[in-house]
C-alpha cells in the first residue's frame, strides 16, 4: 500500500493528510485555538474524589477540571517518590526503589502502565522490583487538595473535560520512556527475535536504573547510534519535568508534547511512507531538520512543493475534505451511507441507492455491504469518530453472507490505529463497534455549534413562537393596565408579525387591546422574544413568562 503525508500549512492553520494509495485515509487539523493536548504533563491538584464512580477530578488550570478514572492510577499512590522531596535534591528517581508495572503493546500502540508521581510525604515501602507479570492493586488513597502528575490522554468532548492518567509515558521517535517502570518491552509487530535482543541489548545500556522503555516498531534496523540518541533526548526532557514539578506551584504544565505536525512525522513517517510533501518553507527546514537528526537516511523522502496550484487540490485532499461536511457519503455501486452523530453513539446507516431484482436482492446487498463496510472503516479513521458506533446493514438472509461482512470489518479495521472492538452482525443486522476516543471529531475543527438550532438542525415553527407571545400578553394584561409594549424579536419572526393585511400584529392589538412596537435583534433565536414597557423603562419579559 503506497502511503504519502501531505502537509498544507497557512498563518493560521496546519492540516495533515495521510493518503494511502492516493485518497485520504486520515486528517489532522491544527488551528492556534485548538492545539493539540494529548500527551501534555501537568502537576495538577485533586479538586474532588469521588469513590461512587471510581473516579477523581483533578485541577489542571483548564477550563474544566480533568477526569482520573482509578483504573488509569498506577501502582500504589502510598509510596513517597524521591521527585517530590525538596530535602535531598540529589536524589533521583533512578537511585529510588519504585515498583515494576506491567506493560504491553496492542495494535502497534505502545500501552504502558508506569509509577504515578504523587505528593504524599510519606516514607516509600517499595522493595524494588517485581517479579515479571505481577501487580499489585493500586492502593486508592487520593485527598482533597493532594499534588499529583498526571498525562493527558484524551482530548475534552463536548461538554466532557480532559481525561487523564498517572501512568506517565514521554513519546520518542523509536522508544515510549516509562520514567517509574523498571521493564523495557517490544512492540508486537517486531517479529524477529535477533533484532528484538539487539534493541533490549542497546536501551538496556543506556537506561537509567528504575526506568522503562517500550521500544516502537520503528527502530526495526536502525544503527545503535540512533536508538541511543533518542533515549538521550527523552532522558533530557524527563530531567527537565522533574525541575518543573520541584519548582513549580500546583496546577502547572510541566511538559508540552509536540504540535500535530511534529508528532505525526515522529509517529507515522516510517519505511512504508513514499514521500512527506510540505508547502511551508519554514515547516519544511524544521522537518527535514528532525529527519535529518532522527533518520537521515529517510532525508530524500521529504520534499517541498512550489508549485501555484494548493497543494490539496494537486493531490485530490480538498475535494474530500469538502465531503467530510457531509452525513451521505456515496458508495461506487450507486449505494450510500449516512452517518449521524448523538450523544450517545454515533449511527451510520446503509442503503442500496437503486431497486435490485428479487432473485438477485441477496447478492446485491452483500455487495453493497462489503463496499460500505470498506467505506465506513475508512470513514472512522478520517472523521476520527470514536466511541459507541452502530452499523444499520443492508438485511441478508445467509449466515454465511453476514460472516463475509463481519470478516471485511475486521479486515479494514486492522488499518486503524486506535483501538477498535467489533461484534459479529445481530439478528436485526446491526453491527456494534467500539472505538478508541483520543481527540475531538475531525469536523469540530472545520464547523462550530449552530446558534440557532443548537445542533439539533431543527428550529422551533413561527407559529409556536407567536403562540408564546400572545400567551405572555394575555398573562401581562390579566395583571397590569399598560397600553404599550415594545416587542424585540428575531428579523424571521417579524417578518412573519408585520406580513400581509390585515397582519398578525394589527390582529394581536385588536385581540388584547395594546400598542405593540415591533424591534429586529438578528442575534436572538428564532424561539425567543423581548417585551420591554415604554411606562416602566425596563425590560419586564421575564415577569410574565411561564
Amino acid at each position: 500500500m503506497k502511503k504519502e503525508i501531505i502537509i498544507n500549512s497557512t498563518a493560521n492553520e496546519h492540516r495533515i493528510a495521510i493518503l494511502e494509495d492516493g485518497r485520504l485515509a486520515e486528517l489532522f487539523v491544527e488551528t492556534p485555538g485548538k492545539e493539540r493536548m494529548v500527551g501534555d504533563i501537568y502537576l495538577g491538584k485533586v479538586a474532588k474524589v469521588m469513590p461512587g464512580i471510581r473516579a477523581a477530578f483533578i485541577d489542571v488550570g483548564l477550563q474544566q477540571d480533568a477526569f482520573l478514572h482509578f483504573s488509569d492510577i498506577g501502582s500504589s499512590l502510598s509510596e513517597y517518590n524521591a521527585l517530590f522531596e525538596e530535602e535531598d535534591d540529589e536524589e533521583t528517581p533512578e537511585s529510588a526503589t519504585a515498583p515494576v508495572a506491567a506493560h504491553s503493546v496492542e495494535h502497534g500502540h505502545d500501552v504502558v502502565a508506569t509509577h504515578p508521581l504523587v505528593k504524599t510525604g510519606r516514607p516509600s515501602s517499595g522493595n524494588g522490583s517485581r517479579e515479571h507479570g505481577e501487580r499489585r492493586a493500586p492502593e486508592i488513597n487520593l485527598e482533597k487538595g493532594q499534588e499529583i502528575l498526571v498525562q493527558i490522554t484524551k482530548e475534552p468532548v463536548g461538554k466532557k473535560g480532559v481525561r487523564v492518567t498517572s501512568e506517565i509515558s514521554l513519546p520518542g521517535r523509536f522508544l515510549v520512556l516509562l520514567p517509574f517502570d523498571g521493564k523495557i518491552g517490544v512492540s508486537k509487530k517486531l517479529a524477529d527475535y535477533k533484532e528484538k535482543r539487539r534493541l533490549r541489548k542497546v536501551v538496556r545500556s543506556i537506561l537509567p536504573p528504575g526506568f522503562g522503555a517500550i521500544i516502537r516498531t520503528v527502530a526495526e534496523g536502525k544503527e545503535d547510534t540512533l536508538i541511543k540518541q533518542d533515549l538521550e533526548e527523552l532522558i533530557r526532557v524527563w530531567r527537565n519535568i522533574e525541575k518543573a514539578v520541584k519548582t513549580e506551584p500546583a496546577p502547572a504544565l510541566v511538559y508540552k508534547d509536540m504540535a500535530t505536525t511534529s508528532s505525526v512525522i515522529r509517529d507515522l513517517f516510517g519505511d512504508k511512507v513514499e514521500h512527506v510533501v510540505v508547502d511551508d518553507k519554514k515547516l519544511f527546514k524544521e522537518i527535514k531538520a528532525y529527519v535529518q537528526w532522527m533518520s537521515p537516511d529517510m532525508l530524500d523522502r521529504v520534499e517541498y512543493y512550489k508549485d501555484r496550484e494548493p497543494i490539496f487540490d494537486r493531490y485530490g485532499v480538498e475535494k474530500d475534505i469538502q465531503a467530510l461536511m457531509s452525513k451521505k457519503v456515496w458508495l461506487k455501486s450507486g449505494g450510500y451511507i449516512i452517518i449521524e452523530k448523538t450523544e450517545a453513539m454515533t449511527v451510520i446507516d446503509v442503503n442500496s441507492g437503486r431497486y435490485a431484482a428479487k432473485r438477485e436482492q441477496e447478492l446485491n446487498s452483500l455487495r453493497t455491504n462489503l463496499e460500505a463496510a470498506r467505506e465506513i472503516c475508512r470513514q472512522l479513521r478520517l472523521r476520527d469518530i470514536g466511541g459507541i458506533i452502530v452499523i444499520d446493514f443492508i438485511d441478508l438472509e445467509d449466515d454465511k453472507n453476514k460472516k463475509k461482512i463481519y470478516d471485511e470489518m475486521k479486515k479494514e479495521l486492522r488499518k486503524d490505529r486506535a483501538k477498535v472492538t467489533v461484534l459479529p452482525l445481530t439478528e436485526f443486522g446491526l453491527m456494534q463497534i467500539t472505538r478508541q476516543r483520543i481527540r475531538q471529531n475531525v469536523q469540530l475543527s472545520f464547523s462550530e455549534g449552530c446558534p440557532t438550532c443548537g445542533g439539533t438542525g431543527l428550529v422551533q415553527s413561527k407559529t409556536s413562537t407567536l403562540n408564546q407571545i400572545e400567551r405572555w400578553i394575555k398573562r401581562f394584561k390579566s395583571e397590569s393596565k399598560e397600553f404599550r409594549l415594545i416587542l424585540t424579536v428575531n428579523p424571521a419572526i417579524a417578518i412573519y408579525l408585520t406580513h400581509g393585511f390585515p397582519s398578525r400584529r394589527f390582529k394581536m392589538m385588536l385581540d388584547f387591546f395594546v400598542y405593540v412596537k415591533i424591534v429586529e435583534d438578528a442575534s436572538l433565536p428564532m424561539d425567543e422574544f423581548q417585551f420591554f414597557s415604554v411606562k416602566q423603562n425596563k425590560d419586564i419579559t421575564a415577569e410574565y413568562k411561564a
